[in-house]
């Protein structure tokens, strides 16, 4: 497959380990349906500078080469895997020094979207490592960035794609690319608002209940006139948003939800939804940026 000459590639972060493949898998299959370029990047980490000191440098020198050689090798097993798997994809690969985050959020900038792995650990582990590379990427990525999980899950027989919709722009834009994704795969849509009323309660929950389903069907509206062909699910239930979505994933294609308050420490933050289907999905998770923050 020839890609357009401005086509942004799809990047995916490389794992040194030759088991860790479903990212790879995920990012090989969406470049070979959008007919886009795939960009294969392994992050090998520096020493701070404090640690570079003319005793430690020769080990640290040592190391340094160690890790290229992994990281070369890596991307070798990796090119040839994504070969075998869609051997007209465009593929390149890169070797980068450096803080994995920042390197990573650097080639958001000139990508179609980003794809990273992640791994089953405990909860302290998972939660460090997404708050040190999978969240950062998300704040500051002006587009999709999907976290895949290692271990393949179950997709039902008719196929489905889930978005978390809530009303604001940013649900908007995720809605958008839900389409995308189920018009891709030739898979149906479920779109699902979800009511978390407040501690204190409403007075009226079958007005609050009655409004959720109003917006959900005005959002949806207008992308279903452009997408006829992907049959859209509404569903309006009550629970915690994080809960709700992660459950509702255990057996679609991808979860795909906005990415929620960007702003502050240089677009550290993100929103609480967000950050926790990234815990608890069953599924790939799918963050789009706003339309606002891609214009960026």
């Amino acid at each position: 497959m020839t890609s357009r000459p401005d086509a942004r590639p799809i990047v995916v972060g490389v794992d040194p380990d030759p088991a860790d493949r479903p990212a790879l898998a995920w990012a090989a299959d969406e470049a070979g349906r959008r007919e886009l370029p795939l960009r294969l990047v392994h992050v090998r980490a520096t020493p701070p500078a404090r640690y570079r000191t003319r005793d430690l440098e020769p080990a640290w020198e040592t190391w340094d080469e160690a890790l290229r050689t992994l990281g070369t090798e890596a991307l070798e097993h990796a090119e040839a895997f994504v070969r075998d798997r869609h051997p007209r994809v465009d593929v390149s690969v890169q070797l980068a020094a450096g803080d994995p985050a920042r390197v990573l959020s650097e080639q958001a900038r000139e990508a179609s979207a980003v794809v990273l792995g992640s791994r089953h650990l405990t909860a302290v582990e998972e939660l460090v490592r997404s708050l040190s590379v999978a969240v950062p990427v998300i704040a500051r990525a002006h587009c999709p960035v999907i976290v895949v999980r290692e271990a393949e899950h179950a997709v039902r027989q008719h196929p489905y794609v889930v978005v978390g919709v809530d009303g604001s722009p940013d649900s908007g834009t995720a809605v958008d690319h839900a389409f995308e994704e189920a018009v891709l795969r030739g898979a149906s849509l479920r779109a699902l608002y979800v009511w978390h009323p407040p501690l204190l309660g409403v007075m009226d929950e079958h007005a609050a209940l009655q409004e959720c389903r109003r917006l959900l069907a005005e959002i949806v509206a207008g992308r279903t006139a452009a997408h006829p062909d992907v049959a859209v699910h509404h569903e309006v239930v009550r629970g915690h948003p994080v809960k709700v979505l992660s459950e509702a994933s255990e057996h679609a294609l991808a979860l795909v939800v906005g990415a929620r308050g960007l702003g502050g420490f240089a677009g550290l933050l993100l929103g609480s939804v967000s950050q926790g289907v990234l815990h608890h999905a069953l599924s790939p998770v799918i963050v789009v940026p706003s339309a606002e923050h891609r214009a960026r």
